[in-house]
Order: structure tokens, then sequence, then C-alpha cells
């Protein structure tokens, strides 16, 4: 209940924020990135419903290594699913103590970009109408010693999680970032709570419409289809409702946002 209460009295604060957004003239745009699909599930029809519902495009990452046969077919057959490279297998090579990464820790750069290439690969294969070359790396990180080679591999842009610094982290390479993710990893995957969301997107929603810097990137909301609770998932048909009633609220695909090989 206490949370029921904080849900109800945060969205007047993010209606204000996008009707200073109207009044400027300006689009609020969002765009919405799930990670970690490698097949069809009932969990990723939840998503594809919820989707539809709302008419909201979603730029959907793939684990190259791990992909089913049933993930291509379905999501062939639904043309508002963009695909994104969510690194190649998903396994962490950090050190000993240290975050998880898969794009760096330990590894040379000729084993990651192996295999980078190899999963860039067999994106295309997979989803030749649907895989924009954007590469998601696991856990949201990823050595900069990595970035020149994603160009040599054919990647155009990357998508980690925060505010980006830099809208180019070399020549070429579009940064385009989420901001938003509703789920608390280090406590259960349970909710972080709908007060505590609706903050983070409205800071960024205010960062872009006072600071040039921030500006120009679309703010983006981060699921997990496959270990959302319901309470997560109550939230986003709430934010997808909220959102979808502003005026001043565009949705962008990925398509829109990255240029396609």
């Amino acid at each position: 209940m206490k949370d029921s209460i904080k849900f109800i009295n945060a969205w007047p604060r993010l209606e204000t924020e996008l009707d200073l957004w109207a009044e400027s003239g300006k689009k609020a745009s969002f765009w919405w990135r799930d990670d970690d699909a490698v097949s069809e599930t009932s969990k990723l029809n939840l998503l594809n419903n919820i989707s539809q519902t709302f008419d909201i495009p979603v730029s959907i990452a793939v684990i190259p290594a791990l992909i089913e046969s049933s993930l291509p077919k379905f999501l062939l057959q639904h043309n508002h699913f963009s695909v994104l490279q969510h690194g190649f297998s998903h396994s962490s090579y950090a050190e000993k103590g240290a975050k998880k990464i898969e794009l760096g820790g330990e590894r040379s750069d000729t084993s990651i970009v192996t295999e980078l290439f190899d999963g860039f690969q067999r994106m295309k294969k997979s989803f030749p109408d649907q895989f924009i070359p954007v590469l998601v790396p696991p856990w949201n990180r990823i050595d900069p010693r990595v970035f020149q080679s994603l160009r040599e591999i054919g990647f155009t842009g990357i998508s980690v999680s925060g505010a980006r610094d830099v809208e180019y982290p070399v020549a070429n390479l579009l940064q385009i970032n989420t901001h938003v993710d509703p789920i608390n990893w280090r406590h259960g995957r349970e909710f972080i709570g709908a007060e505590l969301a609706i903050t983070i997107i409205q800071k960024h929603l205010y960062l872009r419409r006072t600071k040039d810097k921030y500006s120009d990137e679309p703010t983006g909301l981060l699921t997990h289809h496959l270990v959302h609770n319901e309470s997560i998932w109550s939230f986003c048909r709430s934010l997808f409702k909220h959102l979808n009633q502003h005026s001043a609220v565009h949705w962008k695909d990925a398509r829109q946002m990255w240029p396609l090989i």
C-alpha cells in the first residue's frame, strides 16, 4: 500500500515535465530495449502482447551463441521488434571479485573480437530483416579498448545504461543508452518502486530539456522479460498508458535511431 501511494503521487511530477516539453514545442522521444532473448517463451509472448497493446516498438537484445530456432520464427511474424546483438554468450571473464564483464576482463582483444564477429554473422543469418548492427554488452559493461574493433566488425551503434558521456565513443559508432531499469538486481530482482523509476525518467527528461549535451538521446526503458514479476509488468503498463496519453511523447524504433547494414 505504501508503494501504491507513492505510485499515485509520482505521476504529476512526470506530467509536469512533459508539459514543459510540449510548451517548448519539442517531442520527448523514448525507446524500449529488452535484453537476454534466446527463444520463444510464454514470457516473450507477454512482452509481445504488451508491446502490441500500447503500439510501442521493442528493440530486443539477443544472445547469439544461445539462439534457438523458435526465436527467429517468432520475431519474423512481429515487425514491431528490431533485433540487437547482446554480446556473444553472456559469459563473464572478470577477475575474481570484480564486476561481471564479457567484453573485457582477463581476455585478449583477439578473443573478444573473434567471438563478436562470429555472433555478428549469426545475427545477420538468423534475423536478416530485423537485425540492426548495434552491440548491447552483457551487464552493460565493455572495455573501451574494444570500441574501435566494433566498427571493423560492422557495428554502427552501441547501447549500455545511464546517460551517455559522448555521442560517438569512436567515429561512426553511435551510442544510445537506456536510463531506467525497473529491476532491483541486488535485492531479489524485485521492483525498484514507482517513485524511484519515475524519478529517474523525469531526471533524464529534465537534463535533455535543459542541457544540450543530453538533448538528442532518447530516454530509454530497459526490461528483461525473462525475470519480470507482475509488479514490474504492472508498472510498465501504467508507464506506457501515461506516456501515450501525452502529446509530447514519441516512441522511436531502433531502425529510426541507427543506420542499417
